[in-house]
């Protein structure tokens, strides 16, 4: 990764869901806030249908929302601390062995340049720092949930980090860092990621969805493939990791009509 700039005004940006972490992330923190009793068997269901179409599909703005919207409403009234801990759990547990070994010796490699390295996410600021910091990184720009007194009130500091507003904030985030955007790089894996990519002199799709895939092939941008297997065999993984999903679901359903049955 030659660059004829100080390493320090060069800096890698990724994007974590499917980049990073194969599927969303916030799948796993709803299951494992399920686990909790955040909420209830309705609501994991919706996220586990969720996680299903964006394995097999890819990310889209409706889907982003639906999950924004229905996430703030049920951390309402929780508290930050709260959150935190879950987000560590879940990283153990969960996060840390669903990273891609390819992305993960990518971001090294711009670590070990001396290059800065951020993470660029729709994922919660609070997830997205942990991950950063769990991983080396620089840092982490996420979207922000406001919260008074130490618990969240259900809505948003800001805008969703997503689309245009990851392109605005890595504009921002350069001039305060005097970062040379023409000398840095942007990963990502969907097309919603490309205004971000488009702002720096090195674009680099990864594991890019059908849409982002055209776009790099048109452009001539070079693409990454990080599933450690052929397109088909990626295929029938995700439609694997899809079934698991829809079989753990299928279990959840089962278990409340049992319950339900039994009460009767």
């Amino acid at each position: 990764m030659p660059s004829t700039h100080p390493s320090s005004a060069t800096a890698a940006f990724f994007d974590v869901d499917n980049t990073i972490i194969r599927g969303a992330s916030a799948f796993h923190l709803a299951k494992s806030a399920y686990q909790r009793k955040f909420f209830g068997t309705r609501d994991i269901l919706r996220f586990a249908l969720i996680q299903a179409r964006y394995l097999v599909w890819g990310e889209n703005k409706e889907q982003i929302d639906e999950v924004r919207n229905r996430a703030l409403s049920l951390i309402a009234g929780r508290s930050v601390a709260e959150i935190a801990t879950l987000g560590e759990e879940v990283w153990d547990a969960v996060l840390s062995l669903r990273i891609y070994p390819g992305t993960r010796r990518l971001l090294d490699e711009h670590i070990a340049a001396g290059h800065q390295v951020w993470l660029i996410t729709a994922t919660p600021v609070e997830i997205a720092q942990l991950i950063a910091r769990r991983l080396g990184a620089t840092g982490a720009l996420g979207t922000i949930a406001e919260h008074k007194d130490g618990f969240y009130t259900g809505r948003l500091t800001g805008d969703l980090m997503h689309g245009q507003a990851k392109a605005e904030a890595i504009v921002e985030l350069a001039d305060v860092n005097e970062i040379d955007l023409d000398e840095s790089y942007a990963y990502g894996d969907s097309l919603n990621d490309l205004p971000m990519m488009r702002v720096v002199g090195h674009p680099c799709p990864i594991n890019p969805d059908l849409r982002l895939r055209r776009h790099a092939q048109e452009v001539g941008w070079p693409i990454r493939e990080f599933r450690g297997r052929s397109q088909r065999a990626a295929g029938r993984g995700v439609r694997t990791a899809s079934w698991a999903g829809a079989a753990w679901v299928l279990g959840l359903v089962l278990r409340a009509a049992r319950r339900r049955l039994q009460g009767r």
